[in-house]
């Protein structure tokens, strides 16, 4: 999604890294780098945020939504949204 949003304009590849690197040496930061993932998701969030592209709180709510989806789907199966039981 990130390489398709450069490509498409939205942002440079130097302020994605730029972006990234601040999230990923931010204090707390798991040193092992076990959450990079999660520094990833909240880099893009932030710069989609900042660019006024997306909203933060439409962003945390899909973010939440996706995470009850997981927990209500049977091992195996394939995770959908419809799967929030608070959908």
């Amino acid at each position: 999604m990130t390489v398709h949003l450069h490509e498409k304009g939205l942002f440079s590849w130097s302020e994605w890294a730029e972006v990234l690197s601040a999230e990923l040496h931010k204090p707390g930061r798991a040193e092992d780098g076990s959450d990079y993932f999660d520094c990833w998701v909240a880099a893009l969030s932030g710069l989609l945020v900042s660019r006024g592209i997306a909203d933060a709180n439409l962003i945390l709510d899909l973010q939440r939504s996706w995470q009850r989806a997981a927990e209500a789907t049977p091992h195996g199966k394939p995770i959908l949204l419809q799967n929030d039981p608070q959908r």
